[in-house]
């Protein structure tokens, strides 16, 4: 578990992060007549002030995980999410997921996955999380902010194809910013009527 930092010995590390992030940012592709999506809060359109609630989950997250799924069981995992802005009030989240091997390295053959989904919030703070899997799900999940950097989710809808993970259940996602400012999130899903973890990960912001 992390240690819990002070008050000057976060501020001073998030200055310390900053320096390597702050000028980083995802690539767009030129020629769009319409503001380019934006992982940096300094670099691109503002951000509409409807997503403040939002506004630390902004940036490019890579870490390692544990997944513990009914299909492939327990692995380690890489990942990266994407959280961007075009200045309007959605939020555009993507997510890689791939499997590691002993040796912390992508496995060949092994499990992967890819999320794309958008956040949006409205005035009394409802979050709307709107997510589709490569693997053959899409889902809605509802949730509220549970203070300034923690956000709690539920599902409503859990839709799996016919070639989808057929032992999916719906569940409950947790995201947060840690004392070192790195996100954390984890995955629940409803296995024999009970929530059990399916997915966590610590993750570092690369840009933002």
């Amino acid at each position: 578990m992390t240690d819990k930092l002070s008050g000057s010995d976060a501020v001073n590390l998030a200055a310390e992060q900053a320096k390597r992030t702050s000028d980083k940012n995802i690539t767009p592709f030129p020629g769009l007549p319409v503001p380019e999506d934006t992982a940096n809060l300094r670099l691109g359109p503002n951000l509409h002030d409807g997503l403040l609630a939002l506004l630390p989950l902004v940036g490019v997250w890579r870490g390692e995980g544990q997944a513990d799924t009914a299909e492939h069981g327990q692995f380690p995992f890489g990942q990266q999410i994407i959280v961007s802005h075009n200045g309007e009030n959605y939020l555009s989240y993507e997510s890689r997921l791939y499997q590691l091997d002993e040796e912390g390295n992508p496995k060949e053959d092994g499990f992967t996955e890819r999320e794309l989904g958008f956040w949006r919030i409205s005035e009394s703070d409802e979050i709307e999380f709107i997510l589709t899997h490569s693997t053959g799900v899409v889902e809605i999940f509802y949730g509220n902010p549970l203070n300034e950097r923690a956000w709690e989710l539920e599902s409503a809808s859990t839709m799996v194809t016919a070639t989808g993970p057929s032992a999916l259940g719906p569940g409950k996602r947790l995201y947060g910013l840690l004392p070192t400012n790195e996100l954390g999130w984890v995955d629940e899903r409803l296995v024999d009527e009970e929530l059990k973890p399916r997915m966590s990960a610590q993750l570092q912001r690369v840009a933002g």
